[in-house]
Order: C-alpha cells, then sequence, then structure tokens
C-alpha cells in the first residue's frame, strides 16, 4: 500500500509521467498504470474456495432432495437415510454419518426456506381449534382416538374433547360441549381448511362452507377464521396446545371404559390445569381466562341438533350401506328408502315418518359392521334351524347356547319365540337369569322358563293382604225382621 501511495505521489503532485515512474521505482509499466488508476480503497475479505470429499457426492445428494419435494413431508429422505443410501450405491464411501447430516442440514434450509413467521398479538375472547391424535386403551382394547382442542392465546387456557374421527359432527360435537361448559361462545374462532368444513376456497381467499357448519356458526354467533393453506404457524397457540395435552394428559396411555363420561372429566381436567402461571404474563391462566371470559358472546340457550340427516336404500337382507360400513335395519324393510340421522358417535335409522327403527354406534373404519339382531328375532323365531348359523347365536350366552343344542325342532322354535318377547320387555340379563332358574328345576322347556321369568318382572301380594289397587268393599249386616215377618204370616 505504501508503494501506491508513492506511485500516486509522483503522479499527482510531481507531475512525472507513468514511464519515468516505472524507471524510478523500477515497477513494470503495467503495475505502474494499475495503481495510478485505482480509486477504489476499501478493504475486501478474500474468502477461500475450500474443497470437501463431499463435493462429487453432493449432486446426487440434491438430485434426492428435490425429488422429495415431490412428495409428502413424512415420506421424504432423512439425513440418515441418505446416507445410508451413499453407502450402498458407493461400497468405499470414505465420509461420516455428522458430515452428511451438516450437508444436507444445510441444503434443506435452502429449499425450504420459509419468510419467518409475524409474532401474533390475539386480544382476549378469541380461540384457535384443531385436532390431535392419541393412543387409548378403551374397553380393554388398544385404539387410536382423536382430541379437539380450542385453545383461548390471550390466557394460553383451553379445553379438549375425546372423539373417533375428525369429521364435521366430531368438530360441532366438540365446540358444543366446551361452549356449554364454560357457559360463553368465543368472538372469533380459527381454523384449518378441514375437508368437512371447507367445501371450495374462493377467489381472495374466501371461503364456501358447508350448510351445516355455517348453521352451527350463525347459531352460536361467532365469525369463523381459515388460515392459509399450509400456514399452521397462524393458530400456533393451538398447534402447541396439542403436544401439551398429549404429553400431560395422555401419559401413561389411559383406559377409558365410556368415552362421554370420560369427555365430562377431561372438561374438569381442563380447568384444573389452568391454575398454573402464565408463561409470560404475571398472573394464572385461570385468572387471565375469567378476564377473557367477559369478552365473550352469551351462549345460545336452545340447544342446537348437531346431527345430520340423509337417506339410504337397505338390500334384500335388511342391511345399509354409510361410509363403507354397513348397518342392519330390520327384515321387514328390505330394499326401501330409510333415513339416518347422523352424530359424532351414534346413528339413528328412521322410516318415512321419523319414527326411530334402530340406533346403532357410528363404525369409524373400513369394511366394518354393526348388527342389531332384535328385530331379526321374530324371523328367526320361524327359521329356528338357522339360529346356528346367525351372529346372533354368537353373541349368546354359553348357557343359552347349550339349552338350544338339547332343544328339539318344536322346542328351539317356542323359546325362540320367548325369548323374543323376553329381549322387548327386558334385556339379555333377565333371559339369561330366567334360564338358570328354571334349569334348577326338575324340567326346563319353554313353558318352565316363562314362569321362571314372570316369577322375576312381577311383584305378587302377599296372601294376607289386600293389594293397594284391590277396591275396598262396604260392610253389609243383613235385616232378619223383614224375614221374621214373613214367617209370621205364614203361620
Amino acid at each position: 500500500m505504501i508503494q501506491v501511495h508513492h506511485i500516486k505521489y509522483l503522479r499527482e503532485f510531481k507531475g512525472k509521467s507513468l514511464r519515468n515512474i516505472a524507471n524510478e521505482t523500477g515497477h513494470d509499466f503495467r503495475t505502474v498504470k494499475k495503481y495510478d488508476e485505482m480509486d477504489d480503497f476499501n478493504e475486501y475479505v478474500q474468502r477461500r474456495k475450500r474443497t470437501s470429499k463431499l463435493d462429487p457426492y453432493k449432486p446426487k445428494i440434491d438430485e434426492w432432495l428435490e425429488e422429495d419435494k415431490k412428495v409428502k413431508a413424512k415420506q421424504r429422505h432423512t439425513a440418515r437415510r441418505i446416507y445410508k443410501r451413499l453407502c450402498e450405491e458407493y461400497p468405499n464411501f470414505p465420509l461420516s454419518e455428522r458430515t452428511v447430516r451438516a450437508y444436507v442440514r444445510k441444503k434443506k434450509k435452502e429449499l425450504y426456506s420459509n419468510e419467518g413467521y409475524l409474532p401474533l398479538d390475539h386480544p382476549g375472547g378469541e380461540a384457535q381449534a384443531d385436532f390431535g391424535q392419541a393412543e387409548f386403551i378403551e374397553k380393554g382394547k388398544g385404539t387410536t382416538l382423536h382430541y379437539l382442542n380450542l385453545s383461548f392465546p390471550y390466557s394460553n387456557g383451553g379445553y379438549f374433547q375425546l372423539f373417533r374421527g375428525e369429521n364435521l359432527e366430531c368438530l360441532l360435537e366438540g365446540l358444543k360441549n366446551i361452549f356449554e361448559h364454560i357457559g360463553k361462545v368465543p368472538r372469533r374462532i380459527w381454523f384449518d381448511n378441514l375437508s368437512p368444513v371447507v367445501k371450495k376456497i374462493l377467489d381472495g381467499g374466501e371461503r364456501e362452507v358447508t350448510e351445516k357448519f355455517y348453521r352451527f356458526c350463525q347459531h352460536y354467533g361467532f365469525e369463523p377464521v381459515f388460515c392459509n393453506p399450509g400456514c399452521g404457524n397462524e393458530k400456533g397457540n393451538v398447534e402447541n396446545k396439542v403436544g401439551y395435552n398429549r404429553r400431560n394428559f395422555f401419559v401413561p396411555i389411559p383406559r377409558i371404559e365410556n368415552l362421554e363420561d370420560y369427555n365430562k372429566e377431561l372438561l374438569i381436567l381442563s380447568e384444573k390445569d389452568m391454575e398454573r402461571p402464565h408463561y409470560r404474563k404475571e398472573k394464572s391462566i385461570k385468572e387471565l381466562f375469567l378476564e377473557e371470559k367477559k369478552k365473550m358472546l352469551l351462549l345460545n340457550e336452545k340447544p342446537l341438533d348437531i346431527s345430520r340427516v340423509q337417506k339410504a336404500k337397505t338390500d334384500k337382507y335388511g342391511m345399509l350401506r354409510f361410509e363403507n360400513n354397513r348397518y342392519s335395519v330390520s327384515p321387514k324393510h328390505t330394499e326401501t328408502e330409510v333415513w339416518l340421522k347422523i352424530g359424532a358417535s351414534e346413528i339413528e335409522i328412521l322410516d318415512e315418518d321419523y319414527k326411530v327403527l334402530v340406533k346403532h354406534p357410528r363404525l369409524y373404519g373400513h369394511n366394518l359392521q354393526s348388527l342389531n339382531w332384535y328385530p331379526y328375532l321374530e324371523t328367526l323365531s320361524r327359521r329356528p334351524r338357522a339360529l346356528k348359523y346367525t351372529g346372533f347365536y354368537r353373541e349368546l350366552s354359553p348357557i343359552w347356547q347349550e339349552y338350544f343344542e338339547s332343544c328339539d325342532y318344536q322346542e328351539k322354535k317356542n323359546s325362540l319365540k320367548l325369548l323374543v318377547k323376553m329381549l322387548r320387555e327386558t334385556d339379555m340379563e333377565t333371559a339369561r337369569y330366567a334360564l338358570e332358574i328354571s334349569q334348577n328345576s326338575e324340567r326346563c322347556t319353554a313353558e318352565t322358563i316363562f314362569l321362571s321369568y314372570r316369577r322375576l318382572i312381577q311383584e305378587e301380594p302377599s296372601p294376607f293382604e289386600t293389594g293397594n289397587e284391590v277396591p275396598r268393599l262396604q260392610a253389609y249386616t243383613t235385616d232378619f225382621k223383614e224375614y221374621d215377618a214373613l214367617v209370621g204370616e205364614r203361620k
């Protein structure tokens, strides 16, 4: 830099030519000319281009990561999978997994760059809704259930409810349960673009929602707000709440006997959880939630029926198909149109006059079947030989199975008719107990079972006391004077 200054000094202040300066300083003429024309004296960091042993493999890694953009996130390459593939395709691959991980992390950041998130400040009285999944043991069997989370960003409070699916009926029933529990309704609720709710995303970001959801919003008065597609961060509070609830309430795996009762317990547990302090504000979540409840809407006192009704047609067996599952109706209603009243956990099948024919638990899955055999028993009692080949027979208690095995044709027919009568009036447990009592007698037949059944369900009055419903007769005293007069006249 001193040489440059000297060359410029000779040129500017001494008026020497470039050739003279070159001769005087001993520098090449082109060097002198270069420094004379130099006008930028900023310092620039010279970065060395580092080479890496991974360089020959980077195009292949980039190719795999580019292809990943075309598939769902759950099926994209992890850094470990890329390392294993490199080892498989290049037997003498010389680098460690750590080196590969570092490059994959950097490359993914380039490929999936985002614009960053803005911190949002939600006013009190607003909520966010989303579903989560967790494992449970229901009535002794392991199953995956879905829980609707409704969180309140201002206070960080929240409630959640458990269901077997994420359909519209589950969403609406969960919201309704929470509204009725707290006695208020949030002014605005943020949702994902749930397929049971959003029919179509219109130009300008407007949503065309289903009729049932629209009526629900109008009934309770809240404004639905929908996130931009793929922007779950717009409702980050409930996203965090989904994970928080799973970690704090569903570990270890809960055991459930009755889902409706368990949901009532969850509402109480949610409120108990609000007693902890807010992570940022110097108050408890419960205090903040009570503050924002004042900003919420009053609850509509008229309850809303969240079920929906649609038509279906039965087949020649009196069965119908709904959502890839089959439900029994009745042999009297074969190949006829019926109405389905569909709720989150139950389906009612109605006739054309909207009279309930049969009720079923709503099935979640594929190719499942729900059979209510009671409407079929009358038909079965006329065809007793078919009993052993029905699902109803397999559902019978062993004592009834053994009894039917010992019956001849006519006795089986009579006993089936009796069983139909008992089930219509009481239940299977009473019928089982009646058979048990009858088997203790000398002879067990349909008649003796019926007598045992009548003794079980009827209270006979004591022979020493009149029943309460027996009318009291007025006392009557005979007047013998009339008879004496007649006898006297005859004399």
